[in-house]
């Protein structure tokens, strides 16, 4: 098996590339309550639901209320005009949603927990059940729902990164080159020996860390492009890094 080679990594993108992002686009066109804008926010909100869902539970609810409450949120969130009142000295999506919540929490939460169940429109399937699951299973702690919610976003993005690199990899056909050297993206260490590396992977140590070299480089590249998704400008995206490995050391 050879290395990827040039041909096989995704091509850079242009320098407008960044106006094409989704939280760009709900800032761009969210005044004139575009479909483009509404379908931008609504894949954000897939993507970055969990977090909320733990805020939640930190905030001292129930599994059963904050299922019902993350769903209305969501709910109410999309279906009513919320694009409207984005304001683009916000910046960050990541803040945006978490101030949203707050306010949902504070202002409606005594009419959204008297709903019946599944009575209001669900716009996103959340899977909540998996949620609590996931909940129960990380490491109980002190830590501050905002905190939480801040540690929660930046392993959800992180992991959002690395399956679409894993889906890059398999759809090129190196599904057992990404599975064997996925961990130099936690350093050298997490590592197999590279006796075993080329043996397993049939290649030269020489080919192996061009390999390597290459997977880093692009985990980085998507690393931005996914946190460009929830930035207002490029220029916020090396701070956003930073930010967020620094939400995983707390």
């Amino acid at each position: 098996m050879n290395p990827l080679s040039n041909k096989d990594e995704p091509e850079t993108k242009g320098p407008d590339w960044f106006g094409t992002t989704h939280w760009s686009v709900v800032l761009i066109a969210g005044k004139d309550n575009s479909l483009q804008a509404a379908e931008a926010m609504e894949k954000l909100c897939r993507t970055y639901w969990y977090p909320l869902y733990a805020y939640v539970r930190r905030s001292g609810y129930d599994v059963t209320d904050a299922q019902d409450l993350t769903q209305e949120f969501f709910a109410r969130f999309l279906a009513k005009n919320y694009l409207a009142s984005v304001d683009p000295s916000k910046g960050k999506f990541r803040s945006y949603l978490l101030a949203s919540m707050k306010h949902f929490l504070a202002k409606e939460w005594a009419r959204a927990k008297a709903l019946k169940r599944g009575g209001g429109q669900t716009i996103i399937p959340l899977n909540t059940d998996s949620a609590e699951t996931r909940y129960c299973q990380e490491t109980a702690d002190n830590t501050s729902p905002d905190r939480i919610y801040e540690r929660r976003w930046a392993l959800t993005l992180l992991d959002h990164v690395l399956t679409h690199l894993h889906d890059e990899y398999k759809a090129a056909g190196k599904g057992l080159l990404f599975n064997q050297l996925q961990g130099c993206l936690a350093g050298e260490k997490s590592l197999p020996p590279y006796a075993t590396l080329t043996s397993q992977l049939e290649m030269t140590e020489g080919a192996i860390k061009v390999a390597i070299h290459r997977l880093r480089h692009r985990y980085r590249n998507l690393l931005r492009e996914t946190i460009a998704q929830t930035v207002s400008s490029s220029a916020e995206i090396d701070d956003e890094i930073h930010y967020l490995f620094r939400a995983l050391q707390k």
